[in-house]
Order: structure tokens, then sequence, then C-alpha cells
């Protein structure tokens, strides 16, 4: 099948090109404008406890005051408020409310804080648009207003809140992604110019991905409309890497390989068809494992992830289509003339360094095992010290932003609670009006948990029916502390809500909660349904039970050895109180699934070689000989795109971004390279039961482009030994034709 897709596209080159232009200008002149929320509440489903009691807070309380943004004000010499620095608060109060700024439905003063050296304006907004560009833009008006306002005072002012969040997280982001784009550009041209010595195809993937990235930021758009999924401004940045990353992998898949039968000496158009049709099941099967692990993101109960994961399979999908048609045609037009001005492609550097590693995986393969496992088993054992943090707003912006300076004074200056109070909903379940009697013991109660610092009475609707609890804690909302003491809340609130009510817990601590068993049931979900779906992929492409098995096993020891590694440098080493919530699902989606891409390049060439007539052992060597280059390039382009998302400067994309690549470098430099083919090489035939996909083909088929005539088989017998006998050189390696 991909033989003739080979032989379609580079028959056909202009109207392949031709197509994809069409196709890229159509879909980005009609894909609608996706909106992004930075709202954690809206990331979870209606059944967990927190969105209910927002649900039962509008419906309650439609008038009720919840601040969205909040300017702090201090002395600019830092000393105590005076009276008269009180009445400019207060003029400042009533001005900002009289401008009517969009979406700011009322501006109240707030409370000094106890030590007299702050207070606060407090602004609230539509709740229906919470999270929503529309209100990041009055906080931006808000925060020009409010400096302007402060002129001629001795004070100075900060906007926070979460409208204040989103602005400060949309303005990181928008520079987090122009770097990690740069620093992505820079990476692939730089490797590649080094890699092949030639200026064409550098930048040849990079104009290509460009082509592609359009199309499916459109497709994307489509999708996410489509399905009503939420869409989150730090995604964009992850496509980026995601696209030029892959798309990088799966073009060196296919120009080694060309270059390799160019070598062979097959005119060009012919070279780009077989190499289209050997290395073609091979990138459509790497690139299913991936699209698939993505897609099970759809199962994830946050929204966040629920509408990562399609978004990535489709910039998969799309990648994987334009590297078995765009490139090859695209290729074949430009012809030999794509590796100007250098000549290497013509032969193959003798003595090459992966021919000496390929020697010592044949010779010690038990030896390479040992090592290579115990590298990634010593790396596991930090898991055990992982610990989540919850705080996506802070986590993806630096601490340096003043929404997060105002955060950070506030939990100083006020209780750490007091920025984001829990909210205890007490309601009737026979729509009578409560008892009041009781509400003075209930708050007790509620007081009376250890890690709360007060407690009390808020308001009652109109009916009655509903009573309002605001609970302030002693931590910060995101903390482990806080988290753990929500829970105790609410144990409480329900256990002992009077006869005839219940109770609800909401409030940015109890969403933090909720998020956590969210991610909780995605670690059950999504972990084994990804790992799967991609055995099944594995087992479909080797014909066989057990190499699948060792394959997962292998890279999921890949996954434990990246997240140890990660605590051991963020936890321990950074001093991070945890690391971002959703950081294992991500890491293992992208460890696994792209790990899973060079496993199976590796063990497809290996299966390649052994239907040649060499044992295991040999098929190793020779696997790591020929496919090694192309694993230690792609591994480390992708592990260094995806390492400039340390670039963002902020917590979440520099986790992230260290994880993945790390996690990248260990599949492709430890893993494929090492561990897979040396265990391949121990088990032996058993490794393909119950099928046969390492056995020689009794006859080749007559004119088979890479049939090995004996005398080939002579000129492969006599290089071997003549590399056995010469010393190795330093000398870039490249894929050696058959």
């Amino acid at each position: 099948m991909f033989r003739r897709i080979g032989e379609i596209v580079v028959r056909h080159p202009v109207w392949t090109i031709v197509a994809w232009v069409i196709a890229a200008v159509a879909i980005v002149a009609t894909a609608p404008t996706l909106p992004s929320t930075s709202d954690e509440s809206s990331f979870l489903p209606s059944s967990y406890e927190s969105i209910q009691a927002a649900k039962l807070q509008e419906d309650a309380f439609p008038s009720a005051f919840t601040p969205s943004a909040i300017a702090l004000y201090q002395r600019t010499d830092g000393a105590k408020l005076t009276k008269a620095d009180l009445k400019d608060v207060d003029r400042i109060t009533r001005e900002l409310g009289g401008k009517h700024i969009d979406q700011v439905q009322k501006v109240v003063p707030g409370q000094p804080s106890t030590d007299g050296k702050f207070t606060t304006t407090l602004v609230q907004m539509d709740s229906k648009n919470a999270g929503q560009p529309k209100q990041a833009d009055a906080a931006k008006v808000l925060r020009t207003d409010v400096k302007q306002l402060t002129k001629g005072t001795n004070l100075e002012a900060r906007l926070g809140g979460s409208a204040a969040q989103a602005l400060d997280q949309q303005d990181s982001s928008k520079r987090g992604q122009a770097l990690i784009g740069i620093g992505t550009f820079l990476i692939i041209l730089v490797t590649l110019l080094i890699i092949f010595r030639a200026p064409i195809l550098a930048v040849l993937p990079l104009l290509v991905i460009g082509l592609v990235s359009t199309l499916a930021n459109g497709l994307i758009a489509y999708a996410t409309k489509l399905f009503d999924l939420q869409a989150n401004s730090s995604i964009s940045s992850i496509l980026i890497v995601v696209l030029f990353g892959v798309g990088t992998d799966y073009f060196l898949f296919l120009m080694f390989r060309y270059r390799e039968r160019l070598r062979a000496g097959d005119e060009s158009k012919e070279a780009m068809i077989n190499a289209v049709g050997r290395v073609g099941e091979a990138i459509a099967s790497a690139a299913g494992a991936v699209v698939i692990a993505f897609l099970a993101l759809s199962l994830s109960t946050l929204g966040f992830l629920k509408q990562m994961g399609p978004a990535l399979a489709i910039a998969v999908a799309a990648t994987l289509f334009a590297g078995l048609t765009l490139i090859p045609a695209v290729v074949s037009l430009i012809g030999p003339k794509v590796f100007w001005p250098s000549k290497s492609w013509q032969r193959e550097p003798e003595n090459a360094r992966f021919a000496a590693l390929g020697r010592g995986v044949r010779n010690r393969p038990a030896l390479t095992v040992i090592v290579s496992g115990l590298v990634l088993v010593v790396l596991s054992l930090g898991t055990f010290g992982y610990k989540a943090t919850f705080d996506l707003a802070s986590g993806s912006m630096p601490k340096t932003k003043e929404s997060m300076v105002v955060q950070d004074s506030m939990m100083h200056a006020y209780s750490a609670g007091a920025a984001a109070p829990t909210d205890v909903y007490l309601s009737s379940t026979d729509n009578s009006p409560l008892d009041k009697a009781g509400f003075t013991a209930y708050a007790d109660k509620l007081a009376a948990v250890d890690g709360v610092d007060g407690a009390k009475l808020s308001q009652v609707s109109k009916d009655g029916t509903t009573a309002d609890f605001t609970v302030t804690l002693k931590y910060e909302a995101s903390t482990d502390k806080a988290i753990t003491t929500v829970g105790d809340v609410r144990d409480v609130a329900h256990s002992d809500a009077p006869d005839g009510s219940k109770a609800v817990v909401g409030g940015m601590s109890s969403i933090y909660k909720d998020i956590n068993a969210a991610v909780n049931h995605d670690y059950r979900t999504v972990f084994p349904v990804a790992a799967l779906l991609i055995m099944v992929i594995l087992g479909l492409l080797l014909r066989s039970v057990v190499a699948p098995l060792y394959l997962m096993a292998s890279v999921g020891l890949g996954f434990g050895a990246t997240l140890g590694a990660t605590v051991w440098i963020f936890q321990d080493g950074a001093g991070h109180s945890g690391l971002m919530f959703m950081l294992p699902v991500i890491m293992y989606l992208f460890v696994v699934a792209i790990g899973t891409d060079y496993n199976i390049l590796m063990i497809a060439r290996l299966r390649e070689e052994a239907r040649e007539g060499r044992s295991p052992r040999e098929a190793a060597g020779e696997a790591l000989r020929h496919a090694g280059p192309t694993v230690a390039a792609a591994g480390f382009i992708l592990a260094a795109t995806f390492a400039t998302m340390m670039l963002a400067g902020n917590a979440l994309l520099t986790e992230m971004g260290f994880a993945v690549s790390f996690g990248i470098a260990v599949a492709a430099f430890v893993m494929a390279m090492f561990f897979t083919p040396s265990l391949t090489a121990l088990i032996g035939h058993a490794a393909w039961w119950p099928g046969h996909g390492d056995r020689a083909a009794e006859a080749a088929p007559a004119g088979h482009p890479e049939t090995l005539t004996p005398a080939r088989r002579a000129e492969e017998t006599d290089r071997e030994d003549r590399d056995d006998r010469e010393p190795v050189v330093d000398e870039q390696a490249e894929p050696r034709a058959r």
C-alpha cells in the first residue's frame, strides 16, 4: 500500500503540492476563531461537588458578590496606611465604579489588612464570562485606570484576581509562544545543517511543516467548535513543538531511507518510491500510536486534557499525511540536488560509530540490557517523592507577573486563604425555609475544623431555602494543606448538616480537590486504554504477541525514569512544592506514544534484517548500525524542540519541557538504541510468537528493489569483516545502503 502511495505522489508531485496548498487556504479561510478560557472550574464536569456548588450559588444568589479582580493598595514607602490614604482608596473605588467598564458589575471597598499596610478594592464581573478573553480585556482597562487614579497620592496599586490572572496568562502565553517558535526553528535548522550539510534540506521541513501547521490549526478549530471542547492558551505552545518536532522526525525517517536507496544505485524517483514503500509502514504505525494515545485523552474528565487530546491527534495525523505525500512530492521534484552542496550522500562513511555500537549490542546483549535497564530503574525511584500542585494560573506564568505579586502579597498580609475563601451552601431538601436557629452552631462546627481560620454565615437566599457560609482557610487555596482541609470541611459540612438539609462545598480549594480526583480517574482510565491501543498497533505491525508486551514494558519503565528525574530536578533540586497536576498524564502520553516511535523504527529495521537471513543477534546489531543514526538525529531534534518550552518562563511549560525532552532522550538513546534491540536479541525468535515475522523468505520476489544478490551478500560480509578489523573513527554516522 505504501509503495503505491509513493508511486502516486512521486509520479504526480505538482498536483500533490497544489492539492495541499488549496486545502490549507480553504481551511484557514473558513476556520472559526476560538476563545480561550483560564477558568479552572470549566475544566470539570457537572458531577463534581465544586461545580454543583457553583451552580447552586448562581441559582440561589444571582447577585452574590464574588470578586473577579482585586486592586491591592499600599504606600510607596511601605509604611502603614494613613486616614488620608484610606480616603484616597475610597475615592478611587467610587471613580472606578463610575466608569462603567464592560463586564464590571460592582466595585466595592475591601477590608484593610491586620498590619494596616494594605487595603483593597473588590471588583465583581459577569460570572457567565468567567475566564473568557473579554474579562481579561476588562482587567486591562481596570489596571490602567487604577494606576492612573493613584497618581498624585502616596499609594501604589496592583491588580490581581482571576481576571487579572487571565490577562497576565495571555501575555505570558504570547511571549512563550514566540520564544518557543524561534527556539524550535533555530534548533531544527542548525541540527539539519549539521547532519546533512545541505541548506535546502535544512529549510525544507520548516517550510513544509509551516504549511501543515496552518492546515492543522484550522482543523483543530473546527473540531473544538464542533464538539464544544475547552480551549486553553497553553495548547498553542505545545502544538508548535508537536508539529515541528514530530514532523521533523518523520522527515528524517524518510530522508535517511531515501539517501540509503540513492547510495544503493536507485534512480532518484524510484529511490523515493522505495523509501516510502519501506519506511512508510513504520511512519504510519508510529504516527498511529501517537494519534491513538492522544485520542485516549478524550476519556479524561478534565476539559483542558479532553481538548488537548483531539487537537494533538489532528496535528500528528496531518503531519503523517504530509510525511507520506507532501514531502515525497517536493523532494522528488528537486531530486538529489536536495543534498547540495554536500556530496556525502553518495557514499556511506566507513567504520561509523553506529557500526561499533551495533557490534557491541550483537556481542554483549545481556550486559547491554542490564546496564540500560539499571539506569532506568534507578531514575524511576524518584517517582516515590511525586507531589502535585493545582494552581494552573500561577503555574502558567512567571511569579513576577503583577497578578502573582498581588496573590503572594495577600497571602502574607491577610489570611492565606482570604483571597479565595471556601463557601459551604446549606440548602433545604424539601424546598421549605431553613431553620435559622441552628446556623450559629453549624458555623461553629465548620470553624472548628483543623486548618480553618474562621467561618461565618454570609447570606441567606430570598426564599430562605439556601444559606451561604464563608469558610476562610489558613492556607493558600492550591496547597496540599488547603486541599486536605477542604476535604475535612466537606466531611463536617455533610455529616453535621441539620435535618432536612444538605450541604455542598464550593470555592477554589474545592475545585482543586475535584481536579485531583479527576486526575486520579484519568490515571486509572487514560493510562491503560492508551497502553492497550498502542500494543494493538504494535501487534498488527509486528504480527506478534510477545514483542508488544516487552516493548510497552520498556516504554513504561522509561516513563518512570522520566517522572523520577523530573521530581528530583524540580521538587528536590529547585524546591517546587510539587509538579503541575496534569504533568504525569501529558508526560505519559508523550513519552509512551512518541517514545514508541523510535522503538517501532528500530524493531521494524531489526525485523527487516532478520528476514534477510541474519540471526537475532546479528539482526539487532545491523538494525542499530542502520537505524541508529536516524533514531539519534530524530531523538535529538525532538528532545531539543520540547526543551524550548522551558524558555516560556512559567512552571507549567518549564516542567513539561524538561520532562518530555528528557523522556524522549531516554526513549531514543537508552530504550530504542540499546534496551529494545538487546532484549529482542536475547529473546530471539520467541519475540515474534505466534507469527514468524523474523523468518527469512525462501525466495524473494523477482525484481524486488531491495533483494540481496549473492554478490551483494558477499559485499556485506566483506564490509562487516573490515569493520571488525579497523578502528572506529569519530565520524558522522549515516544509514548504510544494503
